[in-house]
């Protein structure tokens, strides 16, 4: 595989936000001038979603739903769910999640499938996305938003019968698994299998040496105090014991089919639906997809 090959997903994902160029000049000259301070902005500006929210906007939500926010850390979530559903009080919650950069109105029709099932669905809004206070966010935090998500609904009464994340929510939700999280089944969509890769793309893109890209890595490790390789299939894959499904696009250009499969080989008696010509995003609205996952979710325990 070529270095061109390698990068294309990362290129394709920050070549689509606006200001790009700007971002891989100044850190250019960084890492050639000051290389201490390339390493500090190469780590704030990996920690940031992008499309920047503000020039994206704010998703319409109509009086349907409940909209409500919870301090987090040094940030915030927001978390949504249906105000008037007809529901029983028992009803099984399903618990969503975004991925990076993404939002809580991308999970909305899967929201909405589920609904119907008699599922009660709450998305999950993390850190620095969306409504959610904060300007910059990992993964490990992504796992602590869960963990702590997850854990408070359950407190509330909420019985979690499902979680579903997308990208690198769900590698979030993956390792979530694999620790405490009480969920008897997961699902999901288009998992990145490796945090580190993701670091080389980034350094791919913006010009940076490897001497930056492994300082910048170290520093998130120790500021979050795990390394990268804790979230990898083969390193979260056989502590999960609940009934997982993986859902990936054969032509994913975020993150490789292959990511789904490695997820899938890992994690015992995994699924793994392929899709065709949906990409990376696209099958959070496809109809033959919400189906199944819809019909994983509200399956009866066996």
């Amino acid at each position: 595989m070529t270095e061109t090959v390698l990068h294309a997903p990362a290129s394709r994902y920050y070549d689509a936000s606006p200001g790009i160029r700007v971002f891989r000049l100044a850190l250019g000259a960084a890492q050639r001038l000051w290389p201490a301070l390339a390493v500090r902005a190469a780590y704030r500006l990996f920690g940031t979603p992008l499309p920047l929210r503000w020039l994206r906007g704010r998703s319409r939500w109509d009086a349907h739903w409940r909209i409500e926010s919870w301090p987090f850390e040094s940030a915030g979530l927001t978390l949504y769910a249906p105000a008037d559903a007809p529901l029983a009080d028992d009803a099984p919650t399903a618990l969503l999640v975004h991925g990076w950069g993404g939002h809580a109105a991308q999970m909305r029709p899967l929201a909405e499938a589920l609904l119907e099932q008699g599922l009660r669905p709450v998305i999950l809004e993390m850190p620095a996305h969306g409504r959610s206070a904060g300007s910059n966010s990992n993964l490990p935090q992504f796992t602590r938003a869960i963990e702590y998500a997850a854990a408070r609904l359950q407190q509330q009464g909420h019985a979690l019968q499902v979680a579903v994340a997308h990208s690198m929510g769900a590698n979030a939700l993956a390792h979530a698994a694999s620790r405490d999280l009480d969920v008897p089944r997961l699902v999901l969509l288009a998992p990145p299998a490796s945090p580190f890769e993701f670091t080389r793309m980034f350094a791919h893109v913006f010009g940076l040496r490897e001497s930056i890209r492994a300082a910048m890595q170290r520093r998130i490790e120790a500021r979050e105090g795990i390394l990268m390789s804790r979230f990898e299939p083969a390193a979260v894959g056989p502590r999960i014991d609940a009934r997982t499904l993986v859902v990936h696009d054969r032509g994913d250009a975020v993150n490789r089919f292959a990511d789904g499969e490695a997820f899938t080989q890992a994690i015992a008696g995994a699924r793994l639906v392929a899709t065709e010509g949906l990409g990376h995003r696209r099958l959070l609205q496809d109809a033959q997809v919400l189906r199944q996952v819809t019909e994983f979710a509200a399956a009866p325990r066996t």
